[in-house]
């Protein structure tokens, strides 16, 4: 997986303490730890990777879900595995919610940034509505990246 480096000037760089990457069940979410783990060693910052159970309404929030606990499981895995072989901190959280967008801005609270992945929508709203809601109730910056 290729990143492509962002060419700023030393005026144009940010200082990030935080940097917080939700996970999907794919392999297109580990493009976003790898941007982040890229921003990271600058300040020394730490990367939190979050897996976002999304739970039912119909479902109590502690319901077992067992497939969607094994994917963040792996997810979270690859993510360490791409964080360390970097030198970058990462601290793994699963969240249990109802929706994805909200635990992520919560999530969020303390940090500096949100590097999260957008799938291409041809024909429909650029963003989905978990990034909708992560780009106009952030705390903080966001960049999006696509595939």
């Amino acid at each position: 997986m290729a990143v492509r480096a962002l060419r700023t000037s030393p005026a144009d760089r940010v200082s990030y303490r935080r940097i917080v990457v939700p996970l999907g069940d794919d392999d297109e979410s580990e493009l976003g730890v790898a941007l982040a783990a890229e921003l990271a060693p600058e300040a020394g910052a730490s990367i939190t990777a979050v897996f976002v159970i999304e739970i039912p309404a119909e479902l109590p929030l502690e319901a077992h879900m067992d497939d969607e606990e094994a994917l963040a499981r792996r997810a979270l895995e690859k993510a360490d595995a791409i964080a360390s072989s970097r030198g970058v901190r990462l601290r793994s959280r699963v969240v249990r919610a109802r929706a994805r967008g909200e635990a992520i801005v919560a999530e969020a609270a303390d940090a500096d940034l949100i590097v999260v992945r957008a799938a291409p929508r041809p024909g429909r709203a650029l963003f989905d509505r978990t990034v909708d809601y992560v780009l106009r109730h952030a705390p903080c910056r966001v960049l999006v990246t696509r595939p």
